[in-house]
């Protein structure tokens, strides 16, 4: 049901611009996760408590069509995304974690000034896969879609566009398994580079 939602949600945002000038392109740059209340728990008590952020990274598609009357553009897009944190554990132990996703941003804008643009909008998320082992156990009972905000601001010279982001998961992911809950929603600043094709 959620892949299809997921599914339907792109289709919309494809066809608002099907009768508009429709921009496309690549885009890529680094994420840094500050996942600082993701909590490992076990029984009530933190088995790994309070992330350090680490650098990560993106890459996919973008497309831009104008929304006719009102003035705005919407902007979905298709990014692989690695995501990494680091924790240290009740034995003073450091932790990586480490995880790959999907995003599926549908970006409402405005363009000003000639060259900025401020956007917001839902981001549909799909974990592909992570890393976390913790006493045998691993996130195989995650629900792997999860729903997110993105926002920020960005500039144009030419083809070329930089663009700053903020994006806090807004669905509960958390796992649980044993007596141990994980809970992994993102919450990152996103660094982008977007070349028009």
């Amino acid at each position: 049901m959620k892949k299809i939602i997921l599914m339907m949600s792109l289709a919309f945002a494809l066809s608002q611009t099907s009768n508009a000038q429709i921009d496309f392109g690549l885009k890529a740059g680094v994420n840094y996760n500050n996942n600082g209340d993701a909590t490992f728990s076990s029984t009530g008590s933190d088995v790994i408590e309070g992330a350090k952020s680490r650098s990560g990274f993106h890459a996919g598609l973008w497309f831009r069509g104008k929304i006719p009357v009102i003035g705005l553009y919407i902007r979905p897009e298709i990014v692989y995304t690695q995501v990494n944190s680091e924790y240290t554990d009740n034995n003073d132990e450091v932790v990586d974690y480490e995880f790959n996703k999907i995003d599926v941003p549908v970006l409402f804008g405005k363009k000003f000034l000639g060259v900025a643009n401020a956007f917001i909008g839902p981001s549909f998320q799909y974990i592909l896969d992570d890393n976390f082992e913790f006493s045998n156990l691993s996130t195989d009972d995650f629900d792997k879609f999860s729903v997110g905000l993105q926002m920020g601001v960005g500039v144009e010279f030419g083809k070329v566009g930089i663009d700053v982001r903020w994006e806090r998961g807004l669905s509960d992911t958390e796992a649980k398994f044993a007596d141990v809950t994980v809970d992994n929603r993102t919450n990152q600043i996103i660094f982008g580079l977007s070349l028009q094709l």
